[in-house]
């Protein structure tokens, strides 16, 4: 089975910035993958779940705001 890619809801949909993770294998793993959408078989970069949870609560809070 191929792992399905989801976009984030905070990436534009015109082509913007594009951020992509993989719940899948973040649930098989506990390791949650990320990707640039715009290059699908480039780089990865891989967060454990707890730094990841904390991550997406922060952007949520609105900490990373301008």
């Amino acid at each position: 089975m191929t792992d399905k890619w989801i976009k984030s809801s905070y990436s534009s949909t015109n082509g913007g910035d594009c951020v992509e993770w993989c719940p899948s294998s973040a649930a098989t793993t506990r390791t949650v993958p990320v990707r640039d959408s715009k290059d699908p078989h480039g780089p990865t970069l891989t967060f454990d779940t707890t730094a990841w949870t904390a991550f997406v609560t922060s952007v949520k809070a609105g900490d990373f705001d301008a």
